[in-house]
């Protein structure tokens, strides 16, 4: 059950880190602004959000300027987490209850 529940949570994470990307391209390319108080409301809730998972993957990352990677880094972590070691964590816990 806790498996399942960090999962869905690991699922939700990524649809949150695919919105704020997608939001970051519309902001940068000026097709909606941040002068619009839902836009800013919700760009700061997302960054509240990713920021303390973004944090280190920029510090081990290089700088390669204005193209940030890390929330590209931090999806294939979630998929890693969500498509390998929960399921073999799931089968571990199952085998050790028998």
């Amino acid at each position: 059950m806790i498996v399942d529940i960090l999962g869905f949570l690991l699922s939700a994470l990524s649809v949150v880190i695919v919105i704020q990307a997608i939001l970051s391209w519309l902001i940068a390319f000026n097709v909606i602004n941040l002068y619009n108080e839902f836009v800013r409301s919700v760009w700061q809730a997302l960054d509240v959000i990713t920021r303390p998972i973004y944090r280190p993957i920029r510090k081990i990352l290089p700088d390669f300027g204005a193209l940030d990677l890390s929330p590209l880094v931090a999806l294939l972590i979630i998929y890693v987490l969500n498509n390998f070691v929960l399921p073999t964590i799931a089968a571990q816990l199952a085998a050790s209850t028998y």
